[in-house]
């Protein structure tokens, strides 16, 4: 759905059914189709007037990850939309180009929700794609990737039911699912090609590369382009998490994507197929078929993508200590308390602003985390970082960011430039949906 002339779009939540698997139809959730949402296509700079209706019989809301706008349009817990309501906020865009999302974030549905397909991508578009020399034709050469697990019963049907450790190392299905398909495969020109890669999964991390060592080359983040190609041989994709990859398919050979299994904590990471397991062989997240009869646009890489790597000066940046916390003991998992998950000691409050931060000024936020890897997610800002484990950020995190996964501990640099109140605040969190769910997150006022 292209916006950016018109400035405006619909979102339509919506009940729906499909066959994933050839045999019984999964009851499912979308916005204007009965899974997922419809990729949006915005302007970069645009007073953007989203009209969101609530046709489901639960509350929900739409939450727009990436973008830098004012919490009172942020659509957190704070911005439900009740069964049979509209929402309709003017999302004041300005911001570069860039790859970004939307979701529910309804507080402690989050998860379910969004496994029931309440998800969509939205890129935004400054028009010059043609002029840096990067693949441009939406669903040819410019494809976007939105990846997800999902379980299955023996029905067929698309299946939540939570265990125990579900709940503890989040979700993590059996089946691989791009852009709400089983089994599906991508057709490209005999060129180069872009992958826009959302990892929409309640909390499997992947590790990206391709079956031939082919390597992939970043030119995208969270927030933005960079401003040259990075070549790497793999990439890890965190839950909430966005990357622009350029992929050479010039030899004309049939080649997969493919990941590592999850290891997100050792011993007890879940393994992609076959239950849960500390490690395993890749499986198959997509393979490619080339096109010999579409005449590939870009056949070169780019040198230079007019896109930045964030420089900011960290002296003087007002410091805070962020540590994501889980009860892992027994008695806690057996008494099914509501803190298992919390932030620096507090399990999330509605009623409780953890802090407050001044419009303006660089905020400092060094994020630990022990026992686990989490995604970590700050709403309203795109930050810079700095470091992780005390080492400079490896280099597929030198690019602004909106998400981090912190393995052990990171340090990022960040300034908020649009206002939240303390009635709607920004949000912090792990982007482990369940995580999310059960406590892991606080909130924020910038003023």
């Amino acid at each position: 759905m292209d916006a950016t002339k018109s400035g405006a779009f619909a979102l339509n939540a919506q009940h729906g059914r499909v066959n994933f698997l050839g045999q019984s139809e999964s009851q499912t959730w979308g916005f204007n189709q009965p899974f997922l949402g419809p990729t949006l296509r915005v302007a970069t700079s645009a007073e953007a007037r989203a009209d969101v209706t609530n046709r489901l019989d639960e509350q929900i809301s739409v939450h727009w990850h990436g973008l830098v706008i004012p919490g009172d349009v942020d659509g957190g817990p704070h911005q439900t939309i009740a069964p049979g309501e509209n929402w309709s906020p003017v999302l004041p865009i300005d911001q570069p180009a860039a790859t970004v999302w939307y979701h529910t974030h309804t507080h402690g549905e989050t998860a379910r929700q969004v496994y029931n397909g309440l998800a969509g991508v939205l890129q935004l578009s400054d028009g010059l794609d043609d002029d840096r020399g990067l693949p441009s034709t939406y669903g040819v050469d410019d494809l976007t990737l939105v990846l997800q697990d999902r379980r299955f019963d023996q029905r067929g049907r698309m299946d939540y039911n939570l265990s125990m450790p579900d709940r503890m190392m989040g979700f993590m299905g059996d089946t691989m699912l791009v852009n709400g398909q089983v089994g599906a495969t991508a057709v490209v020109p005999k060129g180069i090609v872009r992958l826009r890669l959302l990892n929409g999964s309640n909390a499997r991390i992947y590790t990206l590369m391709m079956s031939d060592d082919r390597p992939l080359q970043l030119v995208g983040t969270d927030t933005g382009l960079l401003d040259r190609p990075i070549t790497l041989q793999d990439l890890t994709l965190a839950p909430g998490e966005r990357y622009e990859l350029l992929v050479d398919f010039g030899d004309g050979g049939s080649v997969s994507l493919l990941s590592g299994q999850n290891t997100n904590m050792g011993m007890m990471g879940g393994g992609m197929m076959g239950g849960r397991q500390p490690s395993g062989p890749p499986f198959e997240v997509l393979p490619f078929e080339v096109d010999p009869t579409v005449v590939a646009r870009i056949t070169t890489l780019p040198d230079d993508l007019g896109g930045s790597r964030p420089d900011m000066d960290p002296v003087g940046a007002h410091k805070r200590n962020v540590t994501l916390d889980m009860a892992m003991g027994p008695g806690m998992m057996m008494r099914g308390k509501g803190n298992r998950f919390s932030i620096s000691g507090q399990a999330f409050d509605m009623s409780r602003i953890d802090m407050s931060v001044a419009r303006g000024e660089m905020e400092r936020w060094t994020i630990s985390a022990d026992m686990m890897m989490h995604p970590f997610h700050v709403h309203g800002v795109a930050f810079q970082v700095l470091s992780e484990n005390g080492r400079p950020p490896k280099a597929q995190n030198t690019g602004w960011k909106d998400t981090i996964l912190i393995n052990g501990q990171a340090d990022i640099l960040m300034k908020f430039d649009r206002p939240a109140s303390e009635s709607l605040p920004y949000m912090f969190h792990c982007h482990i949906l369940e995580h999310e769910d059960g406590g892991m997150m606080g909130q924020f006022a910038v003023i």
